[in-house]
């Protein structure tokens, strides 16, 4: 079995519709999608763009193998030996836009554009929101963290808890995007460049007679990158004094103890006294490391106690997302392309935030030229020029139209930029460490009440009135 094969990382009813495609003849006709998400995740003001690496290698590869073939024939929808021998002959030959990943991102707005013969745009849908999905998710609960904990060492500790191999390593990119310094999941760092980190567990100490013992022992196998997990049995009378002792020894050797690490136990009481001790014992360096179900909220309320930790170990809750394990990115079609002639389409719904919006729009950010900051982001029909001309705009927000300004001097930056065209990747992928400081560069464009983890102010995602326009045409017209 092909497990690295990614082809059939789809949903059946993209094959099928790719099956009536090829029986009605409309294999060839053109398609734009848009990928983006409606409500911002975890309460939040913002969100962090991640997986278009992933998105990149998934596209490059995309080829039906004969393991492939033979399981599709397999299938009691009977597809026809025509449509298999297409599949066969499969490549993805269309467009592909994205934003940078590390963007700073909003709902409602494009992140992804597919512009492609509607044989290839409905396959890579699934893939896509999957990898698009999930790593933005992660990446944007990675971002919350790192803003209650700005100056301290953050490690993301997720990969048992994962759901499963990708989600650990993958996760692990992500975080790392949004500004946590390590991983413990080697492969992860092998993969990425990402760095690595590890002290050892509570069966070390189980497995010697003594505490001691076993801080010893490890102190010795690696002297010069000691961690000590101090929890085991007792931690004030017995795991920091033997932290202490290992430290003293270390350094008769001219190394040094880099940090004890807590995991269970009111961690900020704990804290204070394991730095009181360290500290009436000379060892003002050693740093202390907590670990146990951390999130930002339990971060933030731990600092509001004056917890003396200076590493947090961040695992379950970061690597699934544990208060909203899901993104909810959509995938919709906004155009259809017959002879080069863009055909806007819509999607109506009950719930108004479901109403799509139609036409093949570019998205800007508007930054403001004497403060250098975000005044809101721009969505614009691809055949309007005046944002990038800099012309005055007229900001209407779609879902309160009557909080409407006028903008002028300001620069208006594309957020979306050519991946694929034709079918060849045009993009060189960033280093993880210039996505990295891509986003810390983003992060730095935005006003602090944007940004805040809790009731943050909202930042506004504008139509352009031509595009309003035409959602409104486009209503009216299927409502007759």
């Amino acid at each position: 079995m092909n497990y690295g094969s990614l082809s059939l990382h789809t949903d059946k009813y993209q094959i099928n519709m790719m099956y009536a495609h090829w029986a009605n003849g409309s294999l060839n006709d053109g398609a734009v999608f848009e990928a983006f998400f409606r409500k911002l995740p975890f309460g939040n003001g913002y969100a962090v763009f991640a997986g278009l690496e992933r998105i990149v290698h998934y596209i490059r590869h995309l080829t039906f193998t004969e393991e492939d073939i033979d399981y599709l024939r397999s299938q009691e929808e009977k597809y026809d030996e025509g449509f298999l021998e297409e599949l066969r002959r499969f490549a993805f030959r269309g467009d592909l836009y994205a934003m940078r990943e590390g963007s700073v991102v909003f709902a409602q707005e494009p992140l992804i554009r597919v512009e492609a013969r509607i044989f290839e745009a409905q396959l890579v849908e699934t893939a896509l929101l999957n990898m698009m999905n999930y790593q933005t998710l992660i990446a944007t609960k990675a971002s919350r963290i790192k803003q209650v904990a700005p100056e301290d060492t953050l490690l993301e500790f997720g990969t048992r808890r994962a759901q499963e191999a990708d989600a650990a390593i993958w996760g692990a990119r992500a975080a790392f995007i949004a500004g946590f310094h390590a991983t413990s999941n080697l492969r992860a760092g092998m993969l990425f460049g990402i760095p690595t980190k590890g002290t050892h567990a509570h069966s070390w100490i189980q497995q010697h007679d003594s505490e001691e013992a076993a801080f010893h022992n490890f102190a010795e196998a690696l002297p010069d990158q000691v961690s000590l997990l101090v929890d085991t049995y007792d931690t004030l009378r017995s795991g920091v004094p033997n932290a202490i002792k290992i430290a003293k020894e270390l350094e008769q050797k001219g190394k040094r103890l880099q940090s004890i690490r807590l995991d269970s136990g009111d961690l900020a009481y704990l804290s204070q006294v394991s730095r009181e001790m360290l500290d009436q014992a000379g060892l003002t360096y050693v740093k202390i490391m907590a670990s146990n179900d951390l999130d930002e909220n339990i971060i933030m309320d731990l600092k509001a106690q004056q917890a003396q930790i200076d590493v947090w170990g961040v695992g379950t809750q970061l690597i699934t997302a544990a208060d909203q394990p899901s993104l909810g990115g959509v995938y919709k079609l906004v155009a259809r392309v017959n002879n080069e002639t863009e055909e806007p389409v819509i999607k109506i719904s009950g719930n108004v935030e479901k109403v799509s919006n139609p036409g093949v729009k570019d998205v800007f950010r508007l930054i403001h030229r004497t403060t250098g900051k975000a005044e809101a982001d721009y969505l614009a029909l691809r055949k309007e020029k005046h944002a990038a001309a800099g012309d005055p705009i007229h900001l209407i927000d779609p879902a309160h139209p009557l909080m409407n300004k006028e903008i002028r001097d300001y620069d208006a930056i594309p957020l979306l930029q050519p991946v694929f065209l034709k079918g060849e990747c045009v993009y060189k992928l960033p280093a993880i460490t210039e996505i990295r400081q891509h986003h810390e560069n983003e992060m730095k464009a935005f006003w602090p009440q944007y940004l805040r983890k809790t009731n943050p102010e909202k930042y506004r995602v504008h139509l352009s009135e031509a595009a309003l326009n035409l959602k409104m045409e486009l209503i009216k017209n299927h409502q007759r």
